[in-house]
């Protein structure tokens, strides 16, 4: 016998929705034996293009690090960037 999936409680900030979750589990409101498998074939990250003027040697020396690596050096980068802040976050 299967019960029905109590809807849950309405939220009035998504800190309160987090917290609710974060200590419940989704099976006491869904009925995941129902649930379909979903293919989302164009779904990509939002990204913003932007540029960035760096000095040729910065490049060259990115582009070396990059190679060594074997990826592309804008990738190179952004990998850098994501490294750096979660360094500073880390420290707070």
């Amino acid at each position: 016998m299967s019960r029905k999936p109590d809807p849950g409680p309405d939220f009035s900030t998504e800190a309160q929705e987090r917290t609710y979750w974060e200590h419940h589990d989704s099976a006491d409101h869904i009925d995941w034996s129902k649930a379909a498998k979903v293919r989302l074939p164009n779904l990509r990250p939002s990204s913003t293009s932007i540029s960035l003027r760096l000095p040729n040697s910065l490049l060259e020396q990115t582009k070396v690090a990059a190679g060594k690596r074997d990826v592309p050096y804008q990738s190179r980068i952004k990998i850098w960037l994501a490294e750096k802040i979660d360094t500073s976050r880390a420290k707070r």
